[in-house]
């Protein structure tokens, strides 16, 4: 049985992928604002932590008490789309959570590395891979990254796992999960999976529900063969009626 601590567990995307957790009988531990609204079901599960706090106010050694026997980590953490929550503080919420929260997997010093798995976007491009895009498309990214900081923010976290991590990490082992436009589903349903998208997320972007981004998330975190194809890569996710 492994333990996984899931930070932004309280959005919408993040309470897919708990109970998906739960659904395959694992111990989570959740890192939620004091303030979300979390389902009654976790309260009342016996295999569900509630860590009540304001990650970006966290320090080292707090992070690395709840990291501490975790074989698995998975960050939903992402900016509210309001004005305050896009354009104000902490800019770089998501960037800053993905290193404390690496800085506290080493301070644990694991035996085994811990299975990190990042949801981004797939409008943020692999840049260890060749993802050709034309010109418009990285005009209007370029006025994206400039006007809109989350996604500034979400380049950073994944570039931080690309380039400080990297490939060969005695404690860490990460996948950066890219969905298209999020929707709401109720259930699970077909989906695919590309190293890169095949499709442009500006001028032709697909679909992608959080309950199959969550599921995904849960087979990497769970799945063994699953996680040898995907580690250390941005698999991009689409869903199969896209």
């Amino acid at each position: 049985m492994m333990t996984t601590l899931v930070v932004g567990a309280s959005g919408a995307t993040g309470k897919k992928l708990v109970e998906q957790l739960l659904n395959r009988g694992q111990n989570v531990r959740v890192i939620v604002r004091p303030s979300s609204k979390i389902p009654d079901s976790w309260e009342k599960n016996d295999k569900v932590s509630i860590i009540k706090a304001g990650i970006s106010e966290m320090g080292l050694d707090e992070m690395v008490s709840y990291v501490n026997g975790c074989q698995c980590v998975a960050s939903c953490l992402g900016h509210n789309l309001t004005l305050k929550g896009v354009f104000g503080k902490p800019r770089q919420l998501v960037s800053n959570a993905v290193e404390l929260l690496c800085a506290a997997i080493k301070e644990c010093s694991p035996g085994e590395p811990v299975r990190f798995v990042l949801m981004n976007t797939v409008g943020n491009r692999n840049r260890d891979l060749h993802e050709p895009v034309s010109i418009l498309h990285r005009l209007i990214l370029a006025l994206i990254r400039l006007l809109v900081p989350p996604h500034s923010d979400n380049e950073k976290a994944a570039d931080f796992l690309r380039l400080k991590i990297g490939q060969k990490n005695d404690w860490i082992e990460w996948a950066a999960v890219r969905p298209d436009t999020l929707i709401d589903q109720d259930e699970v349903t077909a989906y695919v999976i590309y190293a890169s998208p095949v499709r442009s997320a500006i001028f032709n972007p697909g679909k992608t529900s959080r309950i199959n981004v969550g599921n995904f998330m849960a087979r990497l975190l769970l799945e063994n063969d699953l996680w040898a194809q995907w580690k250390g890569q941005m698999p991009v996710i689409y869903n199969k009626a896209d």
